[in-house]
């Protein structure tokens, strides 16, 4: 029988990182299932999801635990099974003036309508022609059945006209 990890990894961005978390997982016979890593501020910070024998998953995390003597940090958890039920996919996408609070201000409009963030994306990008600095995000989001989609695109632009941001969104459903 198989289980599912999921883990975060942080640590000081240096080269084999990712190498030794992949001969880790090899040596336990794991298999790398998905994976999002990127450097943040000098840091690296990764997810990652593998799937492991069950009785091989203890050895795996022990493996894993041991890295953090090269200095990084590994959270391990298990996963279970993912809830089932009908949700319609959105993609949000969003362009402003930076300015803090933008990611609560959206975030708490779905989270008011039971949307969930699937995956978010958000940087710092510069406007071509004047160079200013631009709040871009981009958010791919599980709407349940039960919420209607119009609701929730119709609160989110008032809240982009509010913000001055320009926002789109997309039904992928």
């Amino acid at each position: 029988m198989r289980t599912s990890l999921v883990l975060t990894v942080i640590g000081d961005d240096k080269p084999g990182i990712v190498e030794k978390l992949a001969d880790q997982v090899l040596a336990a016979g794991a298999n790398w299932e998905e994976s999002r890593m990127a450097r943040l501020a000098g840091k690296f910070a990764g997810l990652l999801h593998v799937d492991v024998d069950r009785d091989r998953a203890e050895a795996l995390v022990a493996a894993l635990r041991a890295l953090e003597a090269g200095g990084l940090t590994v959270v391990v958890e298990q996963t279970g099974a993912a809830p089932a039920g009908a949700a319609r996919s959105l993609r949000l996408e969003l362009v402003g003036n930076d300015r803090p609070g933008i990611v609560r201000d959206i975030s708490r409009v779905l989270a008011y309508h039971g949307v969930n963030i699937e995956e978010l994306d958000t940087g710092i990008v510069h406007a071509p022609m004047t160079g200013e600095p631009l709040f871009r995000a981009t958010a791919n989001l599980k709407v349940p059945a039960s919420v209607a989609i119009d609701a929730v695109r119709r609160e989110l632009e008032a809240l982009a006209g509010e913000l001055m941001v320009d926002l789109a969104i997309e039904d992928r459903s």
